[in-house]
């Protein structure tokens, strides 16, 4: 299993942040680049606990979907959500928010995930992903700083 973690400073407080990464439209414009949209479950509007999104997007030159669950949920604090369904063995963000003393927010995404494929899948994770998912991530939270 692979991990990382971003650190992101944005300069609007911990409940905004909170309510733009659970927006599943925000998310899907922070991932244009890969052409990223719902098409199942909670497709717009804000997610919460137990709900669902299933997620298409363009990586590598393949189409890809990922369903993800909310599974954990503090409001303007925390919250995870987890692959159900999708390319990965394993998958699992935990986002926490911060307030940084100043009105604005240390946001913190710690991402764990494992390719399928044994062997095969753990070259992948090592070669490719291990620097691809961190540099997704930074993207989608400059977009964040964007709106915010």
């Amino acid at each position: 299993m692979r991990r990382f973690e971003i650190i992101t400073a944005l300069s609007a407080p911990p409940d905004q942040v909170f309510d733009a990464c659970l927006d599943v439209e925000a998310h899907t414009r922070s991932m244009a680049s890969s052409s990223e949209r719902a098409v199942a479950g909670i497709t717009r509007g804000s997610l919460t606990l137990g709900q669902s999104v299933t997620f298409q997007a363009r990586h590598f030159g393949v189409t890809w979907r990922l369903t993800a669950r909310i599974t954990s949920w503090e409001p303007s604090r925390h919250f995870v959500d987890e692959q159900v369904a999708g390319p990965f063995k394993e998958w699992r963000h935990a986002h926490t928010f911060e307030p940084d003393g100043r009105g604005g927010t240390v946001m913190t995404d710690a991402i764990e995930f494992a390719s399928p494929l044994g062997v095969l899948g753990r070259i992948a994770d090592r070669a490719v992903l291990s620097w691809y998912m961190p540099r997704l991530i930074k993207s989608r939270n400059a977009y964040l700083s964007t709106i915010l």
